[in-house]
């Protein structure tokens, strides 16, 4: 019996178990390591301060979206062996593999700014980005009725970039409901020189964040968090004061890669671009947030790489060359507030465009524009998270990034 060894059974982990559990043949084992049993819609965070999600609703068990042939193992990951082609688990277990698929995502590095979580976190300090997190500053918000409210991005990459710009949108819409808005200023301020990386995307966020009265900050890199005197200082000495902190924390990869040696010194796996096998060695391939892939760490990303790696560990399997077929691309829908957001469509050499999605001319979704149906579309991707991505059933979206449907702004 071989061992095909799954770390991770969050997004890329389960599509990835499903889909190899259905194509490999009885030969092989599959087995996925995670700490916990506790699966976390993490798309729905967003959404739990403003009241508009239960957090109840987000977790489901893993084991309950895993096929029944894969073997489902709980414990903290400590060490990978590539050359010894084992797992060490905190507990002292040890787990042979003959392919190893690594799928551990990102972790938030609270501590990597200094302040941040000292006086005032969990009161006008706060992040989305945990379900304990949104639950509290959903609390945070029902009693704010007036001052500053900051939101910073501390440094880059993150989980969904998109997130922290729909927070933005969607507190200036709930302000706006409550006859609040007058009351509270609302600052966006992030790392980057515009609202998002991609230029015609940049633009578009930015005039939509400037026609919201939401102020932009950029080239604001977070350097130290002053609670008691409420001000986030970056590293070029510029302070915003707040009333209210909302911070996207530093993102880290897995303490199992970096404890391997293995990492690119944030802990993200070094991959190739276009395979998805590992730089560090042949037998390990990797999926989602856990790489280095100047991509989104988004789900949609880990559904268009879950396509090609499939393919490819089959083919490594079999000793035929890897398809370089996974060309970066992501979609996401960003939340704008008022019952409406916009889709944006990109990959490695093509930036976000305007246009129509998934049928060109036809859509129903529009790409770079405000609409209700964008709106919908993303109320019911939760639906589509559980009962087709996860499962790795089929979408009618090809994986590969096409100009079918967009145009270029003259």
């Amino acid at each position: 019996m071989k061992n095909l060894l799954i770390l991770g059974g969050g997004t890329g982990g389960t599509i990835m178990a499903n889909h190899l559990a259905r194509r490999l043949d009885a030969t092989w084992r599959v087995t996925v390591v995670d700490r916990d049993d506790a699966h976390l819609y993490q798309p729905g965070l967003l959404f739990v301060p403003f009241g508009m999600n239960d957090p109840t609703d987000l977790v489901r068990p893993r084991r309950r979206h895993l096929p029944d042939r894969a073997q489902l193992v709980l414990g903290d990951i400590h060490r990978i062996d590539p050359d010894g082609k084992t797992v060490l688990l905190g507990d002292g277990t040890r787990l042979a593999y003959d392919i190893l698929v690594i799928a551990t995502g990102a972790r938030l590095a609270h501590d990597a700014t200094p302040g941040l979580t000292g006086v005032g976190w969990g009161e006008t300090a706060h992040d989305f980005y945990t379900l304990d997190g949104a639950v509290a500053l959903a609390e945070a918000l029902e009693g704010f009725t007036g001052g500053r409210l900051v939101v910073d991005v501390v440094d880059m990459p993150i989980k969904c970039p998109v997130a922290p710009l729909e927070f933005a949108l969607l507190a200036e819409a709930w302000f706006t409901e409550r006859g609040l808005r007058d009351a509270v200023e609302i600052v966006y301020a992030t790392p980057l020189d515009a609202a998002f990386t991609k230029p015609q995307a940049a633009k578009a966020l930015g005039d939509l964040l400037d026609r919201r009265g939401i102020r932009l900050v950029t080239d604001f890199q977070a350097d130290t968090v002053d609670g008691e005197a409420r001000g986030v200082t970056a590293y070029d000495g510029r302070t915003l004061d707040y009333d209210l902190l909302v911070s996207v924390p530093a993102h880290r990869g897995s303490p199992a890669v970096e404890a391997s040696g293995i990492g690119d010194g944030s802990g993200f796996l070094p991959t190739d671009r276009h395979t998805l096998q590992s730089r560090v060695h042949p037998d390990i391939f990797a999926i989602g947030d856990c790489t280095d892939l100047p991509t989104s760490k988004a789900g949609s990303v880990a559904h268009f790489q879950a396509e090609v790696l499939v393919e490819n560990i089959r083919r490594h399997i079999g000793g035929r060359s890897l398809l370089p077929d996974y060309d970066g691309h992501a979609n996401c829908f960003v939340e704008t507030g008022h019952d409406k957001a916009l889709l944006i469509d990109f990959g490695y050499d093509l930036e976000p465009l305007p246009g129509r999605f998934p049928l060109p001319g036809v859509g129903p979704f529009t790409l770079l524009e405000e609409s209700h149906v964008n709106h919908w579309g993303k109320q019911a991707f939760r639906w589509v998270y559980w009962h087709l991505l996860l499962p790795g059933r089929p979408i009618p979206i090809d994986h590969r990034l096409l100009m079918a449907g967009k145009w270029r702004a003259a």
